[in-house]
């Protein structure tokens, strides 16, 4: 999340108004309006990717993908994000348009450009801290990062026992997501990326 340099102070009704205004998409967290970068092509298309692998699958369910410009809700006009891709699967996501607040599956891509703009640490911090509150939600099942400049997919999966357990694939795997009962070649999810060669 890249904070706006006037820190941005508004109502979420204000904030509603604003942004659909706006080129650029908004987080809100508690009255602050806070821009989120602008991606790169390759995160893009493993955003689109992702997308089309799961839309294809639920297509005949009862669950319904969405891609970045629909906002998931944290808490009711206290605070939104905006995640890459997200499932829903629950029937009370169908009685508002502009959220997401039943959730089973969160997916974040994470691309150099984004990173860019802090520290290693201070990302590290901010992975941390979306993810402790995504964990509010009761519905969400499975959290997944990935990667863009290496192909390596990181999963935070909720276990019987409600304890989140974390698993990491690399690019000759295949990911079984459990929320959406679906397994999923890593590859596909990386296809027309071409990644830098290193240690050549």
């Amino acid at each position: 999340m890249v904070a706006l340099p006037d820190r941005l102070i508004m109502t979420y009704e204000e904030y509603l108004a604003w942004e659909s205004t706006q080129e650029m998409r908004h987080e809100f967290w508690d009255g602050e309006v806070i821009a989120i970068a602008g991606g790169t092509r390759d995160h893009n298309r493993v955003s689109v990717n992702f997308l089309k692998v799961l839309d294809n699958a639920l297509a005949d369910l009862s669950c319904e993908v969405y891609i970045a410009g629909v906002k998931v809700q944290i808490q009711p006009k206290r605070k939104y994000f905006y995640p890459d891709v997200v499932v829903t699967c629950d029937e009370r996501d169908r009685n508002d348009a502009l959220v997401v607040a039943y959730p089973c599956l969160i997916i974040e891509v994470l691309s150099p450009s984004t990173e860019a703009f802090e520290s290693l640490s201070e990302t590290l911090r901010e992975r941390g801290f979306k993810f402790s509150q995504y964990r509010k939600f009761e519905t969400l099942q499975e959290y997944v990062l990935v990667q863009v400049d290496q192909p390596i997919v990181e999963v935070f999966q909720r276990n019987d026992q409600r304890q989140w357990v974390f698993f990491e694939y690399g690019l000759s795997d295949h990911l079984f997501l459990k929320s959406v009962n679906l397994e999923i070649a890593i590859s596909d999810l990386y296809r027309q990326i071409q990644f830098e060669q290193k240690n050549e």
